[in-house]
This record gives structure tokens, C-alpha cells and sequence, in this order.
């Protein structure tokens, strides 16, 4: 594994709006994973190993100095006082934490009179746990059906272990919300998500501010065809044009999303179930 580690400077700051994790997608401390999920449209553009910036001091003074100017109205869905930055949309942070100073970046937040970190993950990792970041660091825990996610997150943590790690993570003093993300249509997924959704209510008992994001199925052509040469399992789930149509990204890569006629009725059918299940949990946006 620690061939596929490489230590680089990051030389671009670019700071680009988001409005949906967060209101910015801070520069990455991080590019590649791990993991290796079937819909993950990272691994199309780095199928292995991860980059590794070395100069982490750099990013965060282009984050502070981002901050300083940053004009967003507040109260917003991302935050209800603080300026949120996704500090790991190109990697899994709390998987590759022993290769980042990533006590020195959540020290960073949590001192941050104006910014808050956010990340999503698919690892529990019990080392975070020993820093108190005072809310000013959220994780996302990225969950699905243990049926689907067995097949597409391989090596991932088991979905009731990301479920658990809800409150224990509160209660060390982290943000925690949940990323629904992608969610998968198949001929009994109500089914599937109403088994997750009741565990989701027996097993968070502090159910105050965990809030969540929803986010439908998108798949990449590129790494359709990726996952079918090297035989990467569950593109019946992930591929099925009956029910999707064409969607070129802002990339210029050609995806397939669900039809908006269906989809449109999928997402009443998921907020109606989440709804008589986990109201308590408010959903930040949904697509």
C-alpha cells in the first residue's frame, strides 16, 4: 500500500463555490482512494493510489485568507453560522489519516472564527475520535443498503458500523450528518432503505442537528466501460439505460442519470418513507 502513496506539493488554491456539502470546495489535502467503489467517478480520472500534498500549512492559509472575503448569507442549509469547506471531495480523509497532519487541519477549524470543515466517509476510524473538534469539524457518513453496498464498497465499514459511529462521534464532539449517496433504484429498493432507515432510528439515540444529503444515482460512461474491462462487479445496478438517459457533466463526460419522469416520482417515494421513518433526520437537499 505505501507504494501508492505519493507526496507532492499542491500547487493550485483554487477555492470553487459549491452550495451543496458546503458552501466551498476547499483545495484537496488529498487526490485518490483507496477503496475502490464501482460508481466512483474519482477512480475513472486515478484508478490507484492516492496524492498526497505536502504543504498543508499553504492550504490552510488559502482558506483563512478565502474566509476573510467569503460573502455568504447565513443561515443557509450547509450551516446555520459558519462558513463550511469540504476539505476532502477527491479522497476518503478519515481512511488516509495516517498520511495527512490531519490533527493540525482540524485544529485549524476548530479555532477558525469563520470556518468549519466538512467531509463525507465510507471508514470508521476510531483514531479521530481522541480530537474534540467543538462541532467545527462535520462528518458525513455515506450510507445504503448493506445489500448494495456489500457489492459496490468493498472493504468499506459495514453500513450498521457507520450507523453506530453516529452518536460515538457526537459525542467526541464532531458534526455528524448523513450522505445518502448514491441512491440506487432496483425493483425492491423501498424495501431495502426501509431495513436501513429503521436501524438508522433504533441505533441513533442523539438524534439532535444530524442532519442529511440525498443524492441520486449518476454513472459515468468511461468508467461504465472501466468496470465491465476489469470486471469490477455491479453494473447491473449501475447501468441500466431503460431508466436512465444521457447527461453530459460539466466535464464534457457523458453520464447516465435517471430519467427525470421517474426520478421525480423515486424522490417523493424515498422523502415519503424517510419521512414516516427518520423525520427527525432533515434532509438538506435532495437530486
Amino acid at each position: 500500500m505505501e507504494s501508492l502513496i505519493q507526496f507532492l506539493p499542491r500547487k493550485s488554491m483554487l477555492i470553487r463555490d459549491n452550495g451543496r456539502s458546503a458552501d466551498y470546495m476547499a483545495p484537496a489535502f488529498g487526490y485518490g482512494c483507496m477503496y475502490n467503489c464501482s460508481y466512483c467517478t474519482l477512480k475513472r480520472h486515478k484508478p490507484t493510489g492516492v496524492l498526497v500534498a505536502t504543504n498543508t500549512f499553504d492550504i490552510l492559509t488559502a482558506i483563512n485568507n478565502h474566509s476573510m472575503f467569503a460573502t455568504v448569507d447565513k443561515p443557509n442549509q450547509t450551516h446555520e453560522k459558519y462558513i463550511t469547506y469540504d476539505i476532502a471531495y477527491n479522497d476518503d480523509l478519515s481512511l488516509h489519516t495516517k498520511y495527512y497532519e490531519w490533527e493540525s487541519i482540524f485544529t485549524f477549524f476548530k479555532n477558525h472564527d469563520k470556518a468549519m470543515a466538512t467531509f463525507a466517509t465510507k471508514y470508521v476510524n476510531p483514531k479521530l475520535l481522541s480530537f474534540n473538534p467543538e462541532r467545527k469539524v462535520r462528518i458525513r457518513f455515506s450510507l445504503m443498503p448493506q445489500k448494495y453496498s456489500t457489492i459496490l464498497e468493498p472493504n468499506t465499514s459495514k453500513i450498521i458500523d457507520r450507523i453506530k459511529a453516529i452518536d460515538m462521534f457526537k459525542k467526541a464532539g464532531y458534526d455528524v450528518h448523513i450522505n445518502f449517496s448514491p441512491v440506487i433504484v432496483t425493483d425492491n429498493w423501498l424495501d431495502e432503505y426501509r431495513i436501513l432507515f429503521k436501524n438508522i432510528n433504533k441505533l441513533v439515540t442523539d438524534k439532535d442537528d444530524v442532519h442529511s444529503e440525498v443524492i441520486f444515482l449518476t454513472h459515468n460512461k468511461n468508467k461504465h466501460d472501466y468496470n465491465i474491462a476489469n470486471n469490477i462487479p455491479g453494473e447491473d445496478l449501475l447501468w441500466n439505460p431503460d431508466i436512465q438517459e444521457d447527461k453530459v457533466s460539466q466535464c464534457g463526460g457523458l453520464n447516465l442519470r435517471y430519467k427525470v419522469r421517474y426520478k421525480t416520482k423515486w424522490i417523493n417515494q424515498f422523502k415519503e418513507l424517510h419521512n414516516e421513518l427518520i423525520s427527525w433526520n432533515t434532509i438538506r437537499y435532495i437530486f
